[in-house]
C-alpha cells in the first residue's frame, strides 16, 4: 500500500476506529493499543480487503478481533476504579450519577448477544445500523430490529433494578 494511501486510511479513520475500541475497553490506553493493531494489521493486510464493505467497517471489525483475541488470551477481569472525577459536582450528585452509570453498565453486561454488541456499535461506536449490519453479516434491518430490542431489554432491565 503507498504511503499516500495509508496516510488517508489512518487520517480519515482514526477517530472512529479510537471511539469503536473505546467502547470496547473502556480504557485509554487499551483504545490506543487496539487502534495501532488495527491500523498496522490493515496496512499489512490491504491487500485481503474485498471491497464488500466500507474501509471504516472493515477497521472496525479487525478491532474487534484484535480485542476479543486479547480478551481469550487475558482470562481475567480488571477490578473497577475506585477514583471518583473531581469536576465541581457535589459529593452526592456524584454518587448518585455513578450509581447509575453502574447500573447501565451492569444491565448491558447482562444483556445477551447480539444485542449487546450491536447496542454498543450504535451508541458508543456511532456506526449507522448499516455499518452495524455488515460487521454482523447480517442486513441494516436486521441491524435496526436488534438495536432496538436491545434499548427495550435495557429499559426493562432499568426499571426492574
Amino acid at each position: 500500500m503507498a504511503r499516500d494511501s495509508r496516510e488517508k486510511l489512518y487520517e480519515t479513520y482514526y477517530m472512529r476506529v479510537f471511539s469503536y475500541a473505546m467502547t470496547l475497553t473502556g480504557n485509554r490506553e487499551e483504545a490506543e493499543e487496539i487502534m495501532q493493531e488495527t491500523f498496522f494489521r490493515a496496512f499489512s493486510k490491504q491487500k485481503d480487503f474485498r471491497g464488500e464493505s466500507d474501509e471504516g467497517t472493515w477497521l472496525c471489525a479487525i478491532a474487534k478481533n484484535f480485542f476479543l483475541d486479547g480478551k481469550r488470551r487475558e482470562r481475567t477481569v480488571e477490578p473497577l476504579s475506585e477514583d471518583l472525577p473531581e469536576d465541581g459536582k457535589d459529593l452526592e450528585q456524584r454518587a448518585v450519577d455513578r450509581d447509575t452509570s453502574f447500573r447501565i453498565h451492569l444491565a448491558l453486561h447482562a444483556l445477551e448477544e447480539p444485542y449487546r454488541e450491536a447496542f454498543e456499535l450504535r451508541v458508543f461506536g456511532e456506526l449507522s445500523f448499516r455499518e452495524i449490519g455488515t460487521i454482523f453479516g447480517k442486513t441494516e434491518n436486521w441491524a435496526r430490529v436488534t438495536y432496538h430490542r436491545a434499548r427495550l431489554k435495557l429499559q426493562e432491565r432499568m426499571r426492574e433494578a
